[in-house]
């Protein structure tokens, strides 16, 4: 598995410190590796075997010819990387079964059907076009019975445990079974990489194959420290809200509900969503994406590191104003 750049199995002192941080179960097993979807194969590699194992089968040592067939259970609004995943680890698309959504993206748990083991559930925190974070707690009520895993795709959002003010929002996730960041929120870009946890240790060292290093990772981390993380965090959602706001009183539609960290505005057609992204990402924009959400096109900003100060946040408001106001 060419994705995975360290293992770290029952964690090490250097990310004890995270794993407690975000409040995950105690033993957790943690894994630095090259980026998110190299994070989101070693979680559900965790999970494959883990899920198979219960029923007596060793993916490890029989893969999967003969295996019990292992449904997946996704929402309409999966992340784009997941069905790479499922591919790589031999999880067909034929087995993916789709939950609906409600009118924000989140996985609905009352609509997911009755399951059998082996199931694994994938949740996020939150969707990539809104960044509205799936109910969690409500999935692993309505599936842990049924012995599914529940893994949570904690892109930005998970970060939000680090913080008293943001924590709130994405209670429960807790008692989900793997989790993975994506890091390019907290640390430098040199520094990418992906996180990913298990409750179960054995299962993720089973995942991930082969060492490396990610010293860049964790000394990043280390060097935010508990309260330079939680204040960067609370400040990234803090700082996406008023630019909804602002973008509001300007007269632009915000489409998505500000969770988190990300804003969808509404600035035209597709053709015309895709002139203003380009002027905005080209006058150094990075932040600025394009998207579709609900059948209609939208300009998405992800406020992260880059915004640290109020000017910060200014002269974005002002690229998306300026490129929206070029005429066709």
């Amino acid at each position: 598995m060419d994705h995975v750049e360290e293992l770290l199995v029952a964690a090490t002192p250097d990310l004890r410190w995270l794993i407690d941080l975000l409040g995950l179960p105690a033993g957790t097993g943690a894994g630095v590796v090259r980026d998110g979807l190299g994070a989101t194969v070693a979680a559900l590699a965790a999970a494959r075997f883990r899920v198979l194992a219960d029923l007596g089968w060793d993916v490890a040592a029989a893969g999967l010819f003969g295996a019990p067939p292992v449904t997946v259970v996704v929402g309409e609004q999966y992340h784009p990387d997941l069905p790479d995943a499922l591919r790589l680890l031999g999880l067909g698309a034929s087995r993916v079964y789709q939950v609906r959504v409600d009118g924000q993206g989140r996985m609905r748990p009352t609509l997911i059907p009755p399951l059998h083991p082996p199931t694994i559930v994938c949740t996020q925190l939150g969707t990539t076009a809104t960044g509205v974070p799936d109910p969690v707690a409500a999935v692993c009520a309505e599936v842990h019975d049924a012995d599914a895993w529940v893994h949570v795709d904690g892109g930005f959002g998970l970060w939000g445990a680090a913080s008293p003010e943001i924590r709130d929002r994405i209670s429960g996730v807790w008692y989900a079974d793997s989790w993975t960041l994506d890091t390019r929120a907290v640390v430098d870009v040199t520094a990418d990489a992906g996180l990913v946890f298990a409750r179960d240790a054995e299962a993720l060292r089973v995942g991930l194959v082969r060492p490396g290093a990610a010293a860049a990772v964790r000394a990043a981390l280390a060097g935010l420290g508990r309260d330079g993380l939680a204040e960067l965090i609370e400040r990234a959602c803090r700082y996406a809200r008023r630019l909804a706001a602002e973008l509001g009183a300007a007269g632009y539609r915000v489409l998505n509900e500000v969770v988190l960290n990300r804003v969808l505005v509404a600035v035209g057609d597709a053709g015309r969503t895709a002139e203003v992204v380009d002027r905005v990402r080209a006058a150094g924009g990075s932040w600025c994406a394009r998207t579709v959400w609900q059948g209609r096109p939208a300009l998405r900003v992800t406020v992260g590191r880059w915004c640290a100060a109020d000017e910060d946040l200014d002269r974005a408001l002002a690229l998306v104003q300026d490129a929206e106001r070029v005429p066709r």
